[in-house]
């Protein structure tokens, strides 16, 4: 494979190296966020920033652990997940927003999933549709115990990754509209709890490369609700999802030295 980083010692995209980040890493998708998270750590310190990847690293419980966004969507968090497990990262908590939808799944909730639906396409150039998408168990399990520890309210269960933001929310316009609306349904049916867009990428690159992956988003909102007629405000204060991920990072880190 060419080195396109010319000899750097960095990565191509995310433009850090070995001794730039943690084992273990938070995966936001904005790059916004990282600041915010970085706060959680002891010791924070802005390593690297290139295109929609902004990393900070710095300490919890005394292991040097990172924040990296991933940008919108499956090729750009395939990206960021290549890289840092290139660079020696094992262990990821995709920390973002979704749209709830199932009715019981109210906005500003927190959503852990155990599996992703594969309705995008970085992850065809992977595995067959046949393979399921599936987060690391330890890691799901971590979430949903930091959940019950900071009395937060959840949700837990498979959720759908998507392409295309505006497909979900008017796809009766789309040329592709039909199947878009069958497969909603569908996925509705199935108790699918919320969608996002960087999941399935993250479950399925991590399967290939044999490190740990997990999943929580926070809920911004929930269309079914609104066409129920039921109370849907919007809600975008991601601290109490971004302090579940630190409290079960905090606990994979302690389980992992014992």
């Amino acid at each position: 494979m060419i080195d396109y980083s010319e000899g750097s010692g960095k990565q191509y995209h995310i433009g850090v190296g070995p001794e730039d980040v943690g084992k273990y890493v938070i995966l936001p998708g904005d790059p916004g966020r990282c600041e915010k998270i970085a706060q959680y750590f002891d010791n924070p310190v802005k390593v690297g920033q290139n295109r929609e990847y902004t990393t900070y690293t710095g300490y919890l419980n005394g292991e040097k652990v990172s924040v990296c966004s991933t940008g919108i969507g499956g090729p750009s968090a395939s990206i960021a997940l290549e890289e840092l497990v290139a660079i020696g990262a094992h262990t990821f908590i995709r920390i973002g927003t979704c749209g709830g939808m199932q009715l019981e799944v109210h906005s500003g909730d927190v959503v852990v999933s155990t599996g992703s639906i594969r309705m995008e396409g970085t992850t065809r150039e992977y595995a067959p549709i046949e393979f399921p998408a599936v987060a690391n168990f330890d890691i799901t399990t971590a979430l949903v115990n930091a959940c019950k520890r900071l009395g937060t309210p959840y949700h837990i269960g498979v959720t759908q990754s998507k392409d295309a933001f505006y497909g979900q929310h008017r796809p009766e316009t789309l040329p592709n509209g039909d199947e878009l609306l069958r497969k909603w349904k569908a996925w509705l049916m199935l108790d699918c709890k919320a969608s996002e867009m960087e999941s399935a990428a993250l479950f399925i690159v991590g399967q290939y490369l044999h490190v740990r992956v997990g999943s929580c988003f926070l809920v911004v909102a929930n269309q079914v609700r609104a066409l129920a007629g039921l109370e849907n405000p919007q809600v975008h204060d991601t601290d109490g999802a971004i302090r579940v991920t630190i409290e079960a990072l905090k606990s994979l880190i302690d389980e992992d030295k014992k």
